[in-house]
């Protein structure tokens, strides 16, 4: 619930987050705040950020290795929504 609501968070009607990367930046940083699975988390949460963007109806083009080095990224932490997104942002074709 928390993670629907997140991503879908406006402040007097204009969304925190615009863009579907932006909504999938802040699902994929909250499912590892609130972890899901036993391990591999942070493959999990990625995963589910591929999943919304091509939801979203967007065009997405990675490789494996693309999507273990963003789960490295947020998986140590350091990065905000807005660095998560802008990785989002190259898988975008």
């Amino acid at each position: 619930m928390a993670a629907v609501s997140r991503h879908e968070a406006e402040i007097f009607g204009v969304p925190v987050y615009p863009d579907p990367q932006d909504r999938a930046a802040a699902l994929l940083q909250l499912l590892l705040q609130v972890p899901a699975l036993e391990r591999s988390n942070a493959m999990f949460a990625t995963a589910v950020a591929y999943g919304y963007l091509v939801a979203s109806g967007l065009k997405i083009a990675t490789s494996p290795e693309r999507v273990r080095d963003l789960a490295r990224l947020v998986k140590d932490g350091t990065a905000d929504v807005r660095t998560i997104a802008d990785v989002l942002r190259t898988w975008t074709v």
